[in-house]
């Protein structure tokens, strides 16, 4: 059964900058983590990032949306990733919060 799984990452970076270091650390992220997944799909429109990753032969779904004060994940899990919800949320927050932390 799918689950969804939503990240909220505050920062205080305002909405442009916190865009822009999503834009460049996605790369970075998908270098990194590349062996455990692989991105099939990103579209920016606005504020919001839509996209399809691959991982263990199941494709999520999911958006980020970016306000001036927060990041918001959202993914919709398959099954056997699903079960892995808590570390997946961990990692994600960790890597979130490296992306937005103010430098």
């Amino acid at each position: 059964m799918p689950r969804r799984l939503i990240v909220s990452i505050p920062h205080n970076l305002g909405k442009d900058e916190a865009i822009r270091r999503l834009n460049s650390g996605l790369s970075v992220v998908q270098v990194q983590f590349g062996t455990l997944f692989s991105v099939q799909d990103q579209t920016w429109v606005d504020n919001r990032l839509s996209f399809r990753i691959a991982a263990l032969g199941q494709c999520a779904t999911g958006t980020i949306d970016i306000a001036e004060d927060h990041a918001r994940l959202e993914v919709w899990l398959p099954w056997l990733l699903a079960r892995a919800a808590e570390q997946i949320q961990r990692v994600v927050q960790n890597q979130g919060k490296l992306l937005l932390e103010k430098k």
